[in-house]
């Protein structure tokens, strides 16, 4: 299968969105991030976020949604890919691995990215099994940890 891959732009919004949306679903998870949030968290005045798109004309068949971080035991700066989805037909074509490298690259060019980090969902064997092969591994003695919407609010606003 033969495919493009590219940082997203404006003209990308809408199909991202909808990638965004499909994997949501096939995980189970509820989609809260409106198209207003994704377009200011890319393309907004600074950006809190990137993604690249893989598409085959005019067709999305996957991107990957990423933000910088910094670790101090790490020594470096990284990335986080939030979001990696292939759309169901062009799974199993390198589609994946392909993502997390030009994102990859992304980050190395313009943050000096040294590491990459992400979650997988405990239900999702397959995607489990690509992190593995691909050379993820486990952070031991970490456990993921998120202050949502009104803890952050409320931590915002201590004095």
């Amino acid at each position: 299968m033969d495919f493009d891959i590219k940082l997203a732009e404006k003209p990308d919004l809408a199909a991202l969105d909808t990638g965004l949306r499909a994997l949501s679903e096939d995980l189970g998870d509820n989609h809260r991030a409106e198209r207003t949030a994704l377009e200011h968290a890319l393309f907004g005045p600074v950006p809190s976020a990137w993604a690249c798109v893989a598409t085959s004309g005019e067709a999305m068949l996957g991107l990957a949604l990423f933000s910088p971080l910094f670790s101090t035991g790490r020594g470096s700066a990284g990335l986080f890919v939030s979001d990696l989805w292939v759309a169901p037909e062009a799974r199993g074509e390198g589609l994946g691995p392909a993502l997390l490298r030009a994102a990859s690259d992304h980050a190395a060019r313009l943050w000096r990215a040294g590491f990459l980090r992400l979650i997988v969902h405990d239900h999702n064997v397959r995607a489990r099994a690509f992190y593995d092969r691909v050379g993820f591994e486990t952070i031991p003695g970490e456990t993921a940890l998120v202050l949502p919407g009104p803890a952050f609010e409320t931590l915002r606003r201590q004095t």
